[in-house]
């Protein structure tokens, strides 16, 4: 059995998003793994960080964090990243000394050292626009950037990111095609 905790941030119970979010809690459950829900909105999670130290919400969290196998991110891309609430998280929750440190080279160079090697994190992520747009004239930003600025810095390499593009304008169809791709990233969690 697995721990995994879950972090949601989308605002509406009725997007794309939550059926995500159930689909993937309902295969991982049916699978014997326990799921820990952290629902950003309902929270009324803070995402302001000032440079203040971690409060109990953060603290509690990164405890989740520290007992869990998996990370998993449900977010929609707006503008090209994640709502401000989920930024905020990664800002506040994912942050140095606690999720990594720097190894100091010489001067002011060095590289980032992850304290969170050995988890596995999923990101699944809707996108309003088209496929062809994000990867061309976009170069797969929010991708590069999750994957490599936040997870891989934080020590996790083993992630598996997941996107659903142009899911305002798809077909019922496409969108049960979207959630079998769900399921099937939740079975191999």
């Amino acid at each position: 059995m697995k721990k995994i905790i879950l972090i949601y941030g989308h605002y509406n119970d009725k997007s794309f998003n939550a059926a995500i979010r159930d689909t993937f809690v309902n295969t991982v459950k049916e699978k014997g793994h326990s799921v820990d829900i952290i629902d950003l909105y309902k929270e009324n999670f803070n995402p302001v960080f000032a440079g203040e130290e971690p409060d109990n919400t953060v603290l509690n969290h990164r405890k989740k964090i520290e007992s869990s196998d998996a990370i998993v991110l449900i977010a929609p891309i707006w503008n090209f990243r994640m709502p401000a609430i989920v930024e905020g998280w990664i800002d506040k929750v994912l942050a140095p000394p606690w999720a990594f440190k720097f190894k100091r080279l010489f001067g002011n160079y060095g590289y980032p050292l992850g304290n969170l090697k050995g988890k596995k994190a999923v990101v699944f992520c809707t996108y309003g626009s088209p496929q062809f747009a994000v990867r061309t004239f976009f170069l797969n930003m929010p991708t590069k950037r999750l994957r490599r600025g936040v997870f891989n810095i934080c020590g996790i390499t083993d992630v598996v990111y997941r996107r659903y593009f142009a899911v305002p304008f798809v077909s019922e169809k496409k969108r049960k095609q979207f959630l079998d791709d769900v399921k099937k990233t939740a079975l191999s969690v």
